[in-house]
C-alpha cells in the first residue's frame, strides 16, 4: 500500500510540474544586457517589415514612482498580414496579437528574453497550430529571439 502511495505522490508531482512547466512561455537566456536584447529583437523584427508598436520600460516606469525594478522591458510588434487571418478564424485571438517579447534581470543579475509561443496562442483560441501562420510565426520567432539572445561568434 505504502508503495502505492508513493507512486501516486510521485505521478501526481510530475503531471503537476509538467503542467506548471508549460506555461506557454518561450523563454532563452541572453548574452546582452536587458536593453540591448530588446535593440537587437526590435533591429531584426523592423528588417523584417514587422510593426514595433511599442517598448515599455518597467523599470523606469517603477523609478518614477520612487519603487525599484530590476531592468525590465517589453516590445509588443507585430504584422497585420500575419495577424489579421487569424482573427478572421477566431476574433478572440486579438487579445493575444500583437505579439510580446519581454526581457529582464533576474536577481542574479542572468538576462532572459521571453514570449508566448504562438501555438499555444492558437491552442488558446481553438485554431491550429498547423495553420500556415502559426508555423511562420514560431519559426521567426525562434530565429528573432535566437539572434537577440546569442553572442556573435
Amino acid at each position: 500500500m505504502k508503495l502505492i502511495q508513493t507512486g501516486l505522490v510521485v505521478f501526481l508531482l510530475c503531471f503537476t510540474m509538467s503542467s506548471y512547466a508549460d506555461n506557454g512561455m518561450v523563454t532563452k537566456a541572453s548574452a546582452y544586457s536587458v536593453a540591448e536584447t530588446l535593440d537587437r529583437f526590435s533591429s531584426i523584427i523592423k528588417k523584417k517589415g514587422i510593426i514595433q508598436f511599442a517598448r515599455i520600460n518597467h523599470a523606469q516606469g517603477a523609478k518614477k514612482v520612487g519603487l525599484s525594478l530590476r531592468p525590465l522591458e517589453l516590445i509588443i510588434f507585430g504584422k497585420p498580414q500575419m495577424g489579421s487571418p487569424l482573427m478572421n478564424i477566431n476574433p478572440e485571438i486579438a487579445i493575444d496579437l500583437p505579439l510580446k517579447a519581454i526581457a529582464w534581470q533576474d536577481k542574479d543579475g542572468k538576462v532572459w528574453l521571453a514570449y508566448n509561443s504562438p501555438a499555444y496562442i492558437a491552442k488558446r483560441h481553438s485554431i491550429s497550430a498547423q495553420h500556415p501562420v502559426i508555423k511562420k510565426m514560431t519559426g521567426a520567432l525562434n530565429k528573432f529571439s535566437d539572434y537577440a539572445t546569442k553572442a556573435a561568434h
